[in-house]
């Protein structure tokens, strides 16, 4: 009788023991695929997702890499799971491109303040430059001609990233075709030679955003300040609150979001309740983005960067992973 009962006992603690270890890996057997962009400052905000996707039992596959417009496309498919880096005024026609809500949904805001806009060295700017309108006077945009050309050069945005957009609606917009070239490229090779420019005493004019690198290097309101645009106008029709501290800046303030599939959503609370909770500090992300600009831009580095956001966040990121793992019973 006793060993009966011994064995019913055992029986139950290890049923018991398998259904808490169930519910602390409810991802467990999954494979989530995300799609993300190939540039190294986006991909802590990313692989703090992933990790936290992995406590909760998920493998997580290697990320596909490609530009914003591809990431949505991707995902409208079905060909990948989520992303991290769904701007959610800047990128909503890449969203409706993809299915929109039909297929897709975006969940929860990762990152709130994310800024866009048009920069000028400070003594141009105190010289009366302080509008992007201004740049039709061709005597004003010859003060930023790089080239010999007579004309402003903007170093702009990557096609494919959404900014460009923007940026190439305005030029018409604000009637600025004849006197201002948009670059594009590299934008990292662009970016650099206009750093370079500015450090050498040469007038300079930028887009940027942030969270990024770029604001830690050319820091507004002391070497460089941002531009007014002469009235809110974005491509497309697309509204969006585009003033921030009183100035309109010409791009909607944003917040940067999950983007996934409704059919991973539907199969997978958990890792839904975890896109809707989490939230990274834009600071956070722009400090980690300084320490890859300074040289601490390896896989290992980013992974090392993860670990301490996670442990300085220690609360909230277990009360993300509770959450998560209460949806899924």
């Amino acid at each position: 009788m006793f060993r009966k009962t011994a064995l019913a006992a055992l029986a139950a603690s290890t049923m018991l023991a398998g259904a808490v270890f169930a519910s602390e890996k409810p991802g467990e057997g999954v494979t989530v695929r995300p799609v993300i962009q190939s540039y190294l400052e986006e991909f802590f905000q990313h692989r703090i997702l992933f990790r936290a996707l992995e406590d909760l039992g998920y493998e997580v596959a290697e990320p596909q890499e490609v530009e914003a417009q591809t990431v949505h496309l991707a995902l409208g498919t079905g060909d990948a799971d989520f992303t991290a880096v769904h701007w959610n005024t800047l990128h909503h026609t890449f969203f409706e491109e993809s299915g929109g809500d039909a297929v897709l949904e975006k969940v929860g805001t990762l990152i709130e303040g994310a800024l866009q806009g048009y920069l000028v060295n400070k003594s141009a700017y105190d010289a009366g430059v302080q509008n992007l309108g201004d740049l039709t006077d061709p005597e004003k945009a010859k003060m930023f001609d790089a080239d010999g050309d007579g004309k402003a050069d903007l170093a702009g945005c990557v096609p494919g990233w959404g900014c460009e957009r923007v940026i190439e609606h305005q030029l018409s917009e604000f009637g600025l075709r004849d006197t201002v070239n948009h670059n594009q490229g590299a934008y990292n090779a662009i970016i650099a030679d206009t750093i370079a420019r500015n450090a050498a005493g040469e007038n300079v004019l930028y887009y940027t955003w942030t969270p990024y690198w770029v604001s830690g290097a050319l820091v507004p309101g002391k070497d460089v300040e941002f531009l007014a645009v002469p009235y809110s106008s974005l491509p497309d029709g697309a509204a969006g609150d585009t003033t921030f501290n009183g100035k309109d800046l010409g791009f909607a303030v944003d917040s940067i979001r999950v983007v996934a599939t409704d059919e991973f959503l539907a199969a997978n609370p958990a890792a839904t309740k975890l896109f809707e909770l989490a939230k990274i500090d834009i600071n956070d992300i722009s400090a980690q983005n300084k320490l890859i600009a300074d040289g601490e831009d390896s896989s290992d580095d980013i992974d090392r960067h993860v670990d301490a956001w996670i442990e300085a966040n220690r609360e909230t990121y277990d009360s993300w992973l509770d959450a998560a793992r209460a949806a899924a019973e």
